[in-house]
């Protein structure tokens, strides 16, 4: 489905508070953030809101024994995230945390939600999650993006952005196999449906 054509279905979702939030779901490396970045050039009065920001500090991570699995969903401060989704509807205007991929840390108040912002764009592995705490958000999206890509693509993509990233090959496809895509197998089996669903190959 060509970009337009997606923009154009969410346009049609009615506003709710004078705001829709829209929940764009993949796994790592599908290609969310590139799709709602798109989005959010294509649609007035967007704005991004990327869930990495949420990631939990690497010092709590490594003090949990959870470093090795970050991207995994207890690694995220899902109860702050939920907070800050929460309170779109309620609030003009919200700073939220991104994420700093050089530094590897989450950057305070990184980004804004103006009040003139009506379609808020949320990205992120698990918005559609049947487990707890994540379940608890899945009524908060106006309309879900569901990205479905091949195993086999997905592995290709996660292992080239660890080349870029400064590793060996083996260091990259070891990271892919031990975290990534156990992360995105589990997303896969526990997420809901999806209100569109965009597969790639």
């Amino acid at each position: 489905m060509e970009l337009e054509s997606i923009a154009n279905k969410i346009k049609q979702v009615p506003l709710i508070a004078s705001r829709r939030i829209i929940a764009i779901v993949g796994p790592p490396a599908s290609g969310k953030s590139t799709l709602a970045e798109s989005l959010e050039q294509q649609i007035a009065q967007a704005r991004v809101l990327p869930m990495d920001g949420f990631h939990r500090d690497n010092a709590d991570l490594e003090a949990h024994g959870l470093l090795a699995r970050k991207g995994a969903p207890e690694t995220f401060d899902v109860a702050g995230f939920e907070r800050i989704v929460r309170a779109i509807r309620d609030e003009t205007t919200i700073s939220f945390p991104t994420f700093d991929r050089r530094l590897d840390r989450a950057v305070p108040n990184g980004g804004h939600i103006r009040a003139s912002d009506e379609t808020i764009i949320i990205e992120g592995n698990y918005l559609l999650l049947d487990v707890l705490p994540w379940a608890r958000m899945r009524g908060l999206w106006d309309f879900s993006i569901m990205l479905d890509v091949t195993p086999q693509e997905l592995e290709r993509r996660l292992v080239e952005r660890w080349l870029t990233h400064g590793h060996s090959q083996k260091e990259a496809i070891a990271r892919v196999q031990g975290n990534d895509l156990p992360n995105a197998l589990y997303m896969r089996e526990h997420s809901t449906q999806a209100d569109l669903v965009l597969s790639q190959s």
